[in-house]
């Protein structure tokens, strides 16, 4: 199995997501080092925060014996323009277009990580970013998430609701939009419904009027549910969503026709916060036991309440856990460490 790169789940066959979960599956349970990728480094750039993902990703390396460099634009090394034909006079003093070349030759593999960013979705939904560094960096790349997919989380999504349900195929998933103080990107709630449509799932996605996802998003989370023999429904009541759910993954975004504009969705967004994941909800979930998932950060209290993170139906600590698991299978395909 060998992954050139990795932008997207809903790039990859069936076949090659399977097997990358297999593999993680098989890997979680040998923990200890090896030496797969010794004398290989892969670079991380960080235009946007990380924990998780910069955590799993130097971890990753470190267990089969490569090393990774971190670089956070703006922070220790120039801040980078993306902009193109742009006339090179502000505070950015290195082009995308040089940095992605310069560390495609110091590295063997890259990740990066640039949010979504711009004055209106039609921009920002280009993912200008990672398809920068895709074209001129000249090795294998990770997308670490963007404005459109993050395709790591998806993987490790997938991973826990095999772990969590057993065989997923026909058990309802409910994406649950959450309120927050801010808007959010798009890609963590695309990248995990495509995971659920992809195990066969019912995917019921709860959002309040106006705050629909991409519609080339939603025809590709229709499109690989169709191939997988699952559902695609959209509801803007939450509480019919999740009851008898098998699975409740909330996650916030922000609305796209109000993209660049912060303050109108705020407004638009004041009257919603009874969209949260409480303990009364989960207990309307199958047989009172659906699992509660998220990518985390999560803002407790805001987008679920401490009783449901703290009680028997989260698995977001086995969702963190399993993005070292997947991405070490990612890297180990990428950088040739399993085999031809």
């Amino acid at each position: 199995m060998t992954i050139e790169r990795l932008l997207a789940t809903d790039d990859l066959p069936d076949g090659t997501v399977r097997a990358l979960l297999d593999r993680a599956a098989e890997l979680k349970q040998r923990p200890g080092a090896g030496d797969e990728l010794a004398g290989r480094v892969l670079g991380l750039v960080f235009m946007n925060p990380s924990l998780r993902t910069r955590a799993s990703f130097e971890v990753a390396m470190l267990r089969h014996g490569g090393h990774a460099i971190t670089i956070e634009p703006g922070r220790g090394v120039w801040g980078f323009e993306t902009r193109v034909g742009v006339t090179m006079d502000g505070d950015a003093a290195e082009h995308v277009f040089e940095a992605a070349g310069v560390l495609g030759r110091y590295v063997d593999a890259l990740g990066v990580r640039a949010f979504a960013a711009g004055e209106s979705w039609a921009e920002a939904r280009e993912d200008r970013v990672i398809r920068q560094f895709a074209e001129r960096a000249g090795v294998p790349l990770v997308n670490m998430e963007s404005a459109r997919r993050h395709p790591c989380q998806g993987l490790a999504d997938a991973l826990t609701l095999r772990e969590r349900l057993g065989e997923p195929a026909g058990r309802r998933f409910v994406l649950a939009w959450a309120w927050h103080p801010k808007p959010l990107p798009t890609a963590v709630p695309v990248s995990a419904s495509i995971a659920a449509a992809r195990l066969g799932m019912e995917v019921v996605i709860a959002r309040p009027p106006g705050w629909d996802l991409d519609p080339d998003d939603m025809a590709a989370i229709g499109s690989v549910a169709a191939r997988a023999g699952g559902s695609v429904q959209v509801t803007d009541d939450l509480d019919e969503a999740v009851a008898g759910a098998h699975a409740v993954y909330a996650k916030s975004w922000g609305r796209l026709d109000l993209f660049g504009r912060p303050e109108e969705e705020a407004a638009a967004r004041a009257g919603l916060r009874d969209w949260r994941i409480t303990a009364e909800r989960m207990e309307r979930t199958a047989g009172g036991r659906g699992a509660f998932l998220h990518c985390l950060p999560v803002r407790r209290n805001v987008v679920v309440d401490d009783a449901v993170l703290d009680g028997p139906w989260s698995a977001v600590l086995d969702q963190a856990e399993n993005r070292l698991h997947v991405q070490r299978a990612v890297l180990l395909a990428m950088l040739g460490g399993d085999g031809p």
